[in-house]
């Protein structure tokens, strides 16, 4: 009796709501998102009880009010004290410390993995803490997240993997794509990480267990810049692997295959690409871990008509000039002396290339950037692979790094030769700057480094950028210990500073690419820019080389400690907004247009609070139940036909719905329906002829499924006696 009383005083509702909508269907209330948003406002949400505690986007665990626990239903589901995220934190941080030791499997688990698996399982339950505890320790757990330890995580990816996080598209999805990306339940997503898993890290292809990679480098994103964590998706395209060892593991969770190659694995990122842009137009995509034969084809590619770039080519680069022109200060030059600055590069993949490719644009920057100038920049490298100094005398040099062949007889004269060895080259050129992209551990050699006491700089510097740790060219106690006290030390993953005796100290300075793509990419979204130009990156480097004051950089601290990574990525994002208006490609940013955006920029104070005010911050939402789904349902056709509180779905052409695997007759024709939550949409029969009506009709649909018939009669019974009567 009380169900029965309870639907029809609904019923009763719901018909004084359809008589007000065919009056002035203006005056309905539109659908909520059901993502949050930065300006924390109540978050409608259609769970309750436990399922709210089993979401990690909803849950806040004991931190959940009184109210709240009464509004949605999880009275008696937690323990009665209500604590504050503060206390939560403490008390998790309590349990870490306590479990980093317990967590890990065996002597042989590094402690660092441990640490991983118990943040990863706070990440599971937890969202919004998970970030809380992420940024406030950033200095310290960002190496876990991200590098060095995402590097060991991906190796052991399919022993580790527990939640799915994150889409898989691989080659047996071919022709699916498209239909594939509206599987992922967010209406809106800003920020997509891709990978094929073919050269993570250093450690070569691991296949689909570089989707690791991406999860970490999307943590760095919400964490550093602020982006939504409901907008990130990251992705692993799984083409195959060309590792043989994945190939013949029975617990290898992707295809046991050799990867595709040529045409065929161009379509499969073509088709990806165009899924998802299709879904979301706006989409930032950040390529990640590509091998070098694939990075600068694909950015090439698609850079001119996405939004995305490769951080491996175009981040790596960035930080790698950031650090070039902060060690041109350290030495007490001007930053405009950069073009005279002799470099030797270490390594000729996508990221030394990559990296020599920024760098000389930087140096034509500055000498008057005209085609003489960019000619004229290149003869400040020496590029050294596998085979020694690369020369216009090479057989079948890479195209990337042809233009960074030396002339053999300009050579000749310098005492090299076609393939000469690093310390020879070193020895030879008196560098000032060795810069190392090689991903061969310990590549700068006691000679090498010997070699480098002979550079004609006062103050060398020393970028053993390549990740992870055991990759580093060489560690900062080496340098120091070899080349002297007087140089300037930056690596790609954290080392500890070097203690020189006399209360001296060595800087360790972590060139981390972390410190510039969070930037690019909130920059790129609150710009609107469509594409993201080389201004936009330089103007991104620019900045942080600029963010160390005069006295650190003459200390030899060249970039600045991560704990400040929401400041530098806000002075960043803000370098990128200004560059993208300035070059006129930004079209700005949800209701802050093209034009406001411009004002905006003027006033450097004001584009840093457009920025900061962007920013996502994980506080707990205020969450609101609403009880059922809220449906709105365009009739005529040139509406937006079927929109609901989780979001848009398919338009199909509706002929009968199965709830509980009963049919159940509604008006059909094309409708936007979903496939949710146990509803199944069938092309059965014709049930009914499509209406033709131009009303906006809203109702609210019950949850149990067995009152699905009786909310549809009620619907549709008074539209179809007002079409009758009406003629």
């Amino acid at each position: 009796m009380p169900s029965f009383y309870n639907q029809t005083r609904a019923a009763s509702s719901l018909m004084r709501r359809l008589k007000r909508s065919l009056i002035n269907p203006t005056a309905l209330p539109r659908p909520r998102c059901f993502t949050t948003t930065e300006g924390h406002r109540p978050t409608l949400v259609h769970k309750r009880s436990l399922d709210i505690l089993h979401d990690p986007w909803f849950n806040k665990g004991t931190a959940f009010s009184m109210t709240e626990r009464d509004r949605l239903d999880l009275r008696g589901l937690l323990p009665p004290n209500v604590m504050s995220s503060e206390q939560q934190i403490e008390r998790f941080m309590v349990d870490l410390k306590r479990l980093e030791v317990q967590a890990r499997d065996g002597p042989s688990d590094p402690n660092a993995l441990a640490k991983w698996r118990i943040l990863n399982r706070l990440h599971d339950r937890n969202e919004t803490m998970y970030y809380k505890v992420l940024i406030a320790n950033i200095e310290e757990y960002a190496p876990i997240v991200y590098t060095p330890t995402v590097g060991l995580v991906c190796q052991n990816y399919s022993g580790l993997f527990r939640r799915p996080r994150g889409m898989y598209f691989s080659a047996e999805d071919r022709g699916e794509m498209m239909s594939m990306v509206y599987n992922w339940p967010a209406d809106q997503v800003d920020m997509i990480v891709v990978t094929d898993g073919s050269r993570i890290l250093g450690l070569g292809d691991l296949g689909v267990q570089g989707i690791g990679i991406a999860i970490g480098k999307l943590d760095l994103y919400v964490a550093a810049a602020g982006i939504n964590p409901q907008r990130v998706l990251p992705v692993m395209i799984d083409v195959g692997t060309n590792n043989e060892k994945l190939i013949k593991d029975p617990l290898y969770l992707g295809l046991q295959q050799h990867r595709l190659d040529g045409d065929e694995y161009i379509a499969v990122i073509d088709e990806f690409m165009e899924a998802v842009f299709t879904r979301w137009p706006n989409v930032i995509v950040q390529f990640e871990d590509f091998q070098s034969k694939w990075a600068f084809k694909l950015l090439q590619r698609y850079r001119n008509t996405h939004r995305m770039f490769n951080d491996d080519v175009q981040g790596t680069a960035g930080v790698a000039i950031a650090g070039l022109l902060g060690a041109v200060r350290a030495q007490g030059r001007p930053m405009i002396d950069f073009p005279k600055q002799k470099i030797v590069v270490a390594g000729a993949g996508s990221a030394g290339i990559g990296v020599v490719n920024a760098a000389r644009k930087t140096m034509a920057r500055m000498l008057g950037n005209n085609e003489t100038a960019f000619d004229s920049a290149k003869s400040q490298f020496w590029v050294v692979d596998a085979n020694g100094l690369i020369t216009d005398e090479r057989q079948n040099i890479d195209p990337d790094a042809l233009p960074f062949a030396r002339r053999i007889n300009e050579a000749g004269r310098q005492g090299l030769r076609e393939g000469a060895g690093l310390a020879e080259v070193v020895r030879q050129v008196q560098p000032d700057v060795l810069l190392g992209l090689s991903a061969v551990g310990g590549l700068f050699s006691k000679e090498v480094l010997e070699a480098l006491k002979g550079s004609t700089s006062t103050k060398p510097a020393i970028f053993a950028m390549s990740n992870p740790t055991k990759n580093a060219e060489c560690t900062p106690e080496e340098a120091f210990k070899i080349v002297g006290d007087n140089i300037i030390f930056a690596s790609g993953s954290p080392f500890r500073d070097v203690d020189l005796g006399n209360g001296r100290i060595g800087h360790c300075n972590q060139g981390n690419n972390m410190y510039l793509f969070p930037g690019i990419g909130l920059g790129t979204l609150l710009s609107g820019s469509r594409i993201i130009s080389d201004g936009m990156l330089q103007a991104a480097a620019e900045r942080l080389a600029a963010y160390m004051t005069e006295e650190e950089v003459l200390k030899g601290m060249i970039f600045p400690p991560i704990s400040k990574i929401r400041d530098i990525t806000k002075e960043v994002a803000a370098a990128v907004v200004q560059e993208a208006v300035q070059e006129d490609l930004a079209e700005g940013y949800r209701d802050i247009d093209a034009r406001e955006l411009q004002k905006i920029c003027q006033d450097q104070e004001e584009v840093l609070e457009y920025v900061q005010n962007n920013m996502w911050s994980p506080e707990y939402p205020t969450l609101e139940l609403r009880d059922g789904f809220f449906w709105q349902i365009g009739i005529d056709s040139d509406t937006p036909i079927f929109q609901s509180n989780w979001g848009s779905a398919h338009r199909v052409h509706l002929t009968e719905i199965y709830v509980d695997s009963q049919p159940s007759p509604l008006v059909c024709g094309d409708f936007m329906i979903p496939s949710y939550n146990g509803w199944d949409v069938r092309k059965v029969r014709q049930v009914f002829t499509p209406i033709d009506a131009d009303a906006i009709l809203h109702c609210s649909i019950a949850n149990r499924s067995s009152d699905v018939l009786i909310w549809v009669i009620i619907l549709v019974a008074p539209i179809l006696l007002v079409r009758v009567m009406h003629g």
